[in-house]
């Protein structure tokens, strides 16, 4: 039986190797400066993976942190961290996915798991609005016209011209949640309707949505949409969500975005589409395995924009934010009231 130690220790392991990612200084030392009374706080200074939201190798010094900390302060955690912590009461990730950091110990286990849900919000939704605006107004068709030097203005005065007004389309958002959200509020604020599916239908639409039904409904709903942005959570109900008898479902101009999972997306089958004409286009910052192989039929679609899963990224806000998320669940932790973004284990997010 393990004693647990008089003074109660905050493991920071913040420091990460993409310079986007990293922790400021400023932000490091106030963890120090605004601990509780009894309180102290280790920082990790070996450089961390910020990739994966826990599915990295643990540096020494970061295993030696954990023996004593209550509280680990990282990217997701990992099984040889879970298992050096003895005395590990909560664990809150600066990511937002959790795939990784569900590995059986951590389910099974008391350890409270906190995420980054919603802070990521505002760039990966504006990344939405700019993934159906660079289809709806034809930019996949200028970006290659320009590269050939060709005067394609023809293209546009069609009678079934590609562009579109995002105040005559429907967009179908599969997550409701902080991203999703975000999107709906701004895509409802360019003309767009949005419709919501979500795991919880009992609770009240967010804003943004002219509605909300369950996940069940989707089948019913592809035919009517004009774009789907994928932004929901991975989890066994969402795994292969968007499969090919699916995207046959959507009409012949209707767009694809997936920031959520690539596991989400039958990518093959959106490929073999795209490469059809049978979709519009589509939009993607995630893939069943990153980084995307050089192989990959997506690469050389015009209809397909491809991203290096950044959509996330932001120059300055994301620390603002993450540290304003931690402080208040460090007083709420402290003081014995619920958390915020508390993940439920069962469900996955």
């Amino acid at each position: 039986m393990t004693v647990a130690p008089t003074v109660r220790t905050l493991a920071v392991d913040l420091r990460a190797k993409a310079p986007v990612w990293r922790i400021p200084e400023r932000v490091e030392r106030e963890f120090a400066e605004r601990a509780p009374a009894g309180w102290r706080v280790t920082v990790v200074s070996t450089d961390t993976v910020s990739d994966g939201d826990g599915g990295h190798a643990p540096s020494d010094e970061a295993l030696a942190a954990l023996a004593g900390a209550e509280i680990y302060f990282g990217f997701g955690i990992t099984r040889p961290l879970f298992a050096a912590a003895r005395h590990l009461k909560w664990v809150h990730s600066a990511a937002a996915g959790v795939t990784n950091v569900l590995f059986d110990e951590m389910r099974a286990s008391d350890v409270i798991l906190t995420n980054s849900a919603g802070i990521h919000a505002v760039p990966m939704a504006e990344y939405v609005v700019a993934a159906l605006l660079h289809f709806w107004r034809g930019l996949d068709i200028t970006i290659e016209s320009q590269r050939s030097a060709t005067w394609l203005r023809s293209e546009f005065m069609r009678a079934d011209t590609p562009i579109r007004e995002a105040g005559e389309s429907t967009v179908l958002i599969v997550g409701t949640g902080g991203i999703g959200s975000a999107a709906a509020i701004r895509l409802e604020a360019l003309g767009a309707t949005c419709i919501g599916l979500r795991r919880r239908v009992s609770e009240p639409a967010p804003p943004g949505f002219k509605y909300v039904t369950s996940l069940d409904e989707i089948d019913a709903l592809l035919p009517s949409c004009d774009a789907v942005v994928l932004a929901a959570p991975f989890t066994p109900a969402t795994r292969g969500l968007m499969n090919a008898r699916r995207l046959d479902r959507l009409p012949p101009h209707a767009v694809v975005v997936n920031v959520a999972r690539g596991a989400l997306l039958d990518e093959a089958a959106l490929a073999e589409r795209l490469s059809a004409g049978k979709l519009r286009g589509a939009a993607l910052d995630v893939f069943q395995s990153e980084p995307l192989a050089p192989d990959s039929p997506l690469w050389p679609l015009r209809r397909a924009l491809v991203t290096p899963h950044i959509s996330a990224v932001t120059a300055r806000r994301f620390w603002e934010r993450e540290a304003a998320l931690f402080h208040d669940n460090w007083r709420r932790y402290v003081s014995g009231a619920p958390l915020t973004n508390v993940v439920n284990k069962d469900a996955g997010y």
